[in-house]
């Protein structure tokens, strides 16, 4: 996936790997839970312009690696998959809504890793290249 998307003024290609678990790490995400959550997940992916590059629901935690526009905050993003699927989940399952009396499906937080196609050393050697006495006439600076 090396894809990039483009506006009107700006190119990239933002990719994250984001896990989020269960309040209290109960495995509930089983059978047709699981699979309802799913379809959630990726139903809010596409009302976010959120490509995931591969998920796994598993029973008590959620993993994605997503590619996402630049518009978007990551915080945002998981705050409203994980709203909406709490929501709707409780709401379509009873048994959901008994274990999690206080309408919460998932524990606070979330974790996230940022992923890509340029390593640190690449970045380095880039700015090296820019520190280079050669290159004083374009009057670059490096921030250290």
């Amino acid at each position: 996936m090396n894809e990039q998307r483009h506006g009107s003024h700006t190119v990239s290609i933002l990719m994250v790997h984001i896990v989020w678990v269960t309040k209290y790490r109960y495995p509930v995400l089983q059978g047709n839970i699981q699979k309802r959550c799913r379809e959630l997940v990726m139903q809010v992916c596409d009302a976010e312009d959120v490509r995931i590059l591969k998920g796994v629901v598993s029973k008590d935690h959620v993993h994605m690696h997503i590619e996402y526009p630049p518009k978007l905050s990551v915080s945002n993003f998981v705050k409203r998959v994980k709203g909406r699927t709490s929501r709707i989940l409780q709401g379509e399952f009873p048994e959901l809504k008994k274990r999690y009396w206080g309408k919460h499906s998932w524990a606070i937080g979330y974790g996230a890793w940022t992923t890509g196609n340029v390593t640190e050393e690449l970045v380095q050697e880039y700015l090296e290249h820019h520190r280079n006495p050669s290159n004083k006439d374009l009057g670059s600076m490096l921030l250290e």
